[in-house]
């Protein structure tokens, strides 16, 4: 009995894309809406191949890039199916590498303090230096939190409200990370390894609750600060805090696609809008 798959829709013959590219933005569009749900199966390759009129390879080549957006899962000897959770923690550091791959990079931060940012850019601008990238220009944007000023966290442990000491740990710690990414990222210029390398870097009083990563306007990067009791030592002695630890946030990926109603197209863009809106109302410059 031949399977139903009118709702996937249908290929466009005027469309200068390869039915493939076609094919895998049907089916992601297909699983962002629901219409092939959570944990469910897929139609056979050679039920889609059917469907749209092309061959297996082409269904395969469309699948492909799905499995690589983490939509879906392959189970042998069972068929491919959408994940049950469409949204995967994802690792910053090799993304970050294959934005650096573009010939102009642009990399939006707002968060605590820029630590893992720091740590990730590293490796990408050593590629740099080892000539085995060459982006023509690398633009940063950082926005972080103003520790000179009170904030809901971090927080001493014993009230649960503002420290001066406390808060001047975490201004140490912003205060590293930030002066770390400009000092690595103008190098590159200063040694004439790129045609232009800016880092731009204002502060707020918002208080910390969340990371956000923007790569090249196309891609963006979620997180949620888990807040902790732990004991750190300022002044010779342990304290007990409540601590934003950033390395332990999973990050959640979004990207823009060529569909301008899908899940990470909007989120991308409503991203972008936050973050500038932000920047150019109560964020102030920093001063190193």
């Amino acid at each position: 009995m031949a399977v139903d798959l009118d709702f996937l829709g249908d290929l466009d013959p005027d469309d200068s894309r390869q039915a493939s590219q076609q094919i895998a933005n049907l089916l992601r569009a297909a699983i962002l809406t629901k219409k092939l749900a959570p944990g469910e199966k897929l139609p056979s390759q050679r039920d889609l191949a059917d469907r749209f009129g092309v061959a297996r390879e082409t269904i395969k080549r469309a699948i492909e890039g799905l499995r690589t957006e983490r939509l879906v899962v392959s189970r042998q000897g069972s068929g491919i199916y959408v994940r049950a959770q469409t949204q995967r923690p994802v690792e910053l550091r090799p993304l970050i590498e294959a934005a650096f791959e573009q010939t102009h990079v642009a990399i939006d931060f707002s968060g605590f303090s820029g630590e893992t940012l720091r740590d990730a850019i590293a490796e990408a601008l050593d590629l740099v230096r080892a000539g085995r990238s060459a982006p023509e220009t690398i633009a940063v944007r950082l926005m972080i939190c103003d520790m000179s000023v009170p904030m809901a966290l971090p927080a001493l442990a014993a009230t649960g409200g503002d420290d001066p000491a406390v808060r001047k740990r975490a201004e140490r710690i912003t205060r590293r990370a930030a002066d770390g990414i400009v000092d690595q990222v103008q190098e590159l210029a200063e040694l004439g390894l790129v045609k232009s390398a800016t880092v731009d870097v204002r502060m707020h009083s918002i208080a910390p609750t969340f990371k956000l990563y923007m790569l090249n306007d196309r891609e963006a990067f979620f997180g949620f600060y888990p807040a902790v009791k732990r004991e750190v030592n300022i002044g010779g002695e342990p304290v007990e805090i409540f601590d934003l630890l950033g390395r332990d946030a999973s990050l959640f990926h979004f990207a823009v696609d060529d569909d301008e109603a899908s899940q990470g197209t909007q989120f991308v863009e409503s991203a972008r809008l936050w973050f500038d809106s932000v920047w150019n109302s109560v964020a102030r410059e920093y001063r190193s």
